[in-house]
């Protein structure tokens, strides 16, 4: 881990990780794990808006696409998570490698995407947070968060651009 990175990642830490900020950012870490909460938001918009169950197929498939680009790159780059005497992890992962974060990835896929469907601004109201929990939970250095968040906007707009063309 660069300096600079330990010590943006425990500035986060001493500013933010008060116990209800942990406890938030254990939540949003449970729901975006595998990308499971936001697959399970598109199969529920899926079943309820039956009009334009295709669009939220494929939304929900640019969220698992997401997950899944972010699982490869981590395999090549094999960046290890932080481990730094100031960084406390507060929260367990499911495995060591940490760039990308996959939660930034999965979650800006389904922020764009669905956004997209409900005509709702959801990048600015659900990505921030996300990004953040990462680096208060200890297991993502900045660059992991702001990786998988570019990452999942080029994948969800990619995914729409192979299926739908320039809509």
């Amino acid at each position: 881990m660069s300096d600079r990175e330990a010590e943006a990642l425990v500035a986060v830490q001493t500013a933010l990780a008060t116990t209800p900020v942990v406890h938030a950012a254990r939540l949003l870490s449970w729901f975006g794990e595998h990308s499971a909460g936001w697959l399970l938001l598109g199969v529920a918009g899926a079943a309820v808006d039956r009009a334009r169950r295709p669009e939220w197929t494929v939304a929900a498939t640019s969220v698992v696409a997401a997950h899944a680009a972010s699982i490869v790159v981590k395999r090549v780059v094999r960046r290890r998570r932080p481990h730094h005497a100031q960084v406390q992890v507060l929260a367990g992962t499911p495995s060591k490698l940490s760039f990308p974060s996959s939660h930034a990835s999965s979650t800006t896929a389904a922020a764009i995407a669905y956004g997209a469907l409900t005509n709702q601004p959801l990048v600015p109201i659900l990505v921030p947070p996300m990004m953040v929990s990462r680096l208060v939970l200890g297991v993502h250095y900045p660059t992991d968060v702001l990786a998988g968040a570019v990452l999942g906007a080029v994948v969800a707009r990619g995914v729409r651009r192979v299926v739908w063309g320039r809509r």
